[in-house]
């Protein structure tokens, strides 16, 4: 299950192990910004990736897709009707969004084995409590660190079915095959010799003043004279505010706005920027893999890990700005708190065993 440009980049080194594996057959079911063209079509970057088994499916247009409820039940909808006509032994869903959680609800109500990657993690928001319901209608737990490890245990999951495995996406982080940054550059026209990434993302609950917070926030930045590679927001209820203020200041010569970017190019642009600002988790996963600094804004990625890369501010453009003035194009020392780039080969062991395959579907709460 894959429904965004980011949850791709996570999922993608185990599918490629997967596609490579004599003994197991994959298919990837692309759904929700994957498909709509405000963020690229980015479901053709899995196709150019050489996958073949690809099945769209539409769970949202621009009138429903900051609806999450709804987005939810077409995905359920979609998901329940390829099941039945395509069955499956195991549904691998990754993180805390909704089609993860659709997910889990179409494999535990069909009788289906789920693979959460990923869970156990503190999201913040909304998206923890969807990766907590995604944990408890899952079976096999793929989870990046033993920290999320006993998360998921005191959850009342079996140790037994709780794999620590690593993030896989720092798979392709370490990979030697990324691009380099002048490949980066000529792809999307970055010019700036120095930029960081900016990625502001919606919280539910908290959209009132949205708007007017990210254009402060955008204005604020560009009044700095430093330039941003400025990335669409995700389509959480709320992000139709923040992609206004954006295409309201895009034409300022210090930013240069995108849609999405892909996941290889994207970690190039990250390992060589200046910091990252916003409330991505990227921020939080990604940055400190590579030293990068990061101005985390707000409280969508509240309790998460902490590192001495990570500056947590508030949502206030003064405050971003002094962050920003701090870590400008510092390095720390990278962090491995996340894996150290053995996800693919672990999952795939994990398959290969027969007691994965023995795991009851209808478990009950370990007490």
């Amino acid at each position: 299950m894959t429904g965004t440009r980011a949850d791709y980049g996570k999922l993608k080194s185990i599918i490629r192990a997967v596609d490579a594996s004599d003994e197991f057959d994959y298919a990837i079911f692309a759904t929700g910004m994957h498909l709509l063209e405000k963020y690229g079509r980015t479901w053709r970057e899995i196709e150019k990736d050489g996958f073949s088994e690809i099945f769209l499916h539409f769970n949202q247009d621009h009138y429903t897709d900051f609806m999450m409820d709804r987005v939810l039940a077409d995905t359920i909808k979609g998901l329940s009707h390829y099941v039945a006509e395509y069955p499956v032994d195991l549904i691998v869903v990754h993180g805390d969004r909704v089609e993860a959680l659709a997910g889990a609800i179409v494999g535990s109500l069909n009788g289906i084995l789920v693979g959460h990657i990923e869970g156990g993690e503190l999201s913040g928001t909304v998206d923890e409590l969807m990766r907590h319901t995604i944990t408890k209608m899952s079976h096999l737990h793929f989870v990046s660190n033993n920290e999320a490890r006993d998360r998921v245990v005191g959850m009342g999951e079996y140790p037994s079915k709780v794999h620590v495995i690593g993030s896989p996406n720092i798979d392709i982080m370490l990979s030697p095959d990324l691009p380099t940054l002048n490949e980066v550059r000529r792809r999307y026209e970055i010019e700036r010799n120095e930029y960081a990434i900016l990625a502001l993302h919606p919280v539910v609950g908290e959209s009132d003043g949205l708007r007017s917070r990210a254009e402060a926030l955008l204005q604020a930045l560009a009044a700095t004279g430093r330039d941003f590679v400025v990335l669409y927001p995700n389509n959480d209820t709320g992000s139709a505010e923040i992609l206004a203020a954006i295409k309201d200041m895009q034409a300022s010569p210090h930013f240069r706005v995108l849609p999405s970017m892909k996941f290889e190019f994207y970690l190039t642009a990250l390992r060589y920027a200046a910091a990252i600002v916003g409330n991505s988790s990227s921020g939080i996963h990604e940055a400190p893999v590579y030293g990068v600094p990061t101005v985390n804004v707000g409280d969508r990625q509240h309790n998460r890990f902490a590192h001495p890369s990570i500056e947590n501010v508030p949502f206030d453009e003064v405050a971003i700005v002094e962050a920003l003035d701090r870590v400008w194009g510092r390095r720390y020392e990278p962090s491995a708190h996340f894996g150290t780039g053995s996800s693919a080969e672990a999952f795939i062991a994990l398959l290969s065993e027969p007691s994965t395959w023995e795991t009851q579907v209808l478990k009950q709460f370990n007490d």
